[in-house]
């Protein structure tokens, strides 16, 4: 079972490291924006107030461009060498997580309010997309063609992502047209995994690595991605919510098929089903929720997985070497390990 822990003093290090050359980079990007969508970008990245008075954000994990940084090292550059590729994907994750919100109906992000929240809809919806025209138009100023095609092929895999996440809603909770652990893996690759396998390649090749050493980069990011995705899972039903800045079984009070409940429903033990399908929005019901899906295995396989895409990136890091590998192996144990 995996065995979740605060910030290790290593992982403190490179993340502070990383964002000592990510905040300005981003922030010099996002300026760009007409004052109306930029200061929603400024609140969505935690930069921001809601009434734009400044505040010390740090912009999320920092998960992704530290891996760019990392994979610039590792080959050859320096890791403000991966900023334009690093800027990019944030750009990208940013654009979807407002969009996501809206389509959602999700009213807080990150303990604060969402942008739509904040701001209505349609400025969301506009600071959205200026978001992933930067996004582009960032890493096309770079000049390398096949770090702009990793992106692009990205962003197709994104939206084919969200669009089976989305339609999840409507399948059936149990019976032949219940969602698959496969089909749901897949989701997860689109919509999570493939962000963090283009960080690693663009870092790679802004760092002035080969093509095949971008798509080992690539592998290795899109099995920490379905870690993290899986753990991610793993903290929407079981997380603290002191922590994740979520209610206690959030993910069941919104009915979300979640890769613990797509897993204990291939058994419906004891009614689980039906519960799930009613939205347990009491805390009694959703603990028995949580509880059934425990004692059907989903908690297990959902661990078990973020464990086996965990050895996987580890493997890919062992075979790279050098003297990225071990800040690499760090940030991966971090992913699977993190309390939020």
């Amino acid at each position: 079972m995996m065995t979740p822990q605060a910030l290790a003093p290593g992982i403190t290090g490179i993340l502070d490291d990383t964002r000592r050359w990510m905040r300005p980079a981003m922030i010099d990007t996002a300026n760009r924006l007409h004052p109306g969508p930029r200061q929603i970008s400024g609140f969505t990245f935690g930069w921001r107030e809601a009434d734009g008075t400044p505040r010390d954000g740090d912009g999320g994990k920092g998960v992704r461009p530290a891996l760019a940084g990392l994979a610039a090292t590792a080959a050859g550059g320096r890791p403000e060498d991966a900023a334009p590729g690093a800027v990019a994907v944030e750009f990208t994750h940013a654009f979807s997580l407002v969009h996501d919100d809206i389509m959602d109906g999700d009213e807080l992000r990150r303990h604060r309010q969402t942008a739509w929240k904040a701001y209505g809809v349609g400025a969301a919806v506009l600071a959205g997309d200026g978001l992933l025209a930067l996004a582009l138009d960032t890493l096309a100023r770079t000049g390398h063609a096949e770090a702009v095609r990793r992106l692009t092929g990205v962003l197709v895999e994104l939206v084919n992502g969200q669009a089976a996440d989305t339609a999840f809603e409507d399948r059936a909770w149990s019976g032949p047209h219940a969602v698959t652990v496969e089909e749901y893996t897949a989701m997860a690759t689109g919509k999570t995994a493939s962000l963090l396998g283009c960080a690693a390649s663009l870092g790679w090749l802004l760092g002035g690595g080969d093509s095949a050493g971008a798509e080992r980069m690539d592998a290795m990011g899109r099995h920490l991605g379905l870690a993290f995705q899986a753990v991610d899972d793993l903290l929407g039903i079981w997380g603290d919510p002191d922590v994740t800045g979520k209610a206690v079984h959030n993910d069941l009070r919104q009915g979300k098929k979640s890769l613990p409940v797509v897993a204990a429903l291939r058994t419906d033990t004891e009614g689980l089903a039906d519960l799930l399908a009613a939205r347990p929005d009491d805390d009694a019901r959703a603990l028995r929720a949580a509880d059934l899906i425990e004692k059907a295995g989903g908690r297990r396989f959902t661990e078990e997985l973020a464990e086996r895409e965990l050895t996987a990136a580890l493997a890919v890091i062992d075979q790279l070497g050098g003297p990225a590998a071990a800040a690499l192996t760090a940030l991966a144990e971090y992913v699977v390990r993190r309390l939020a």
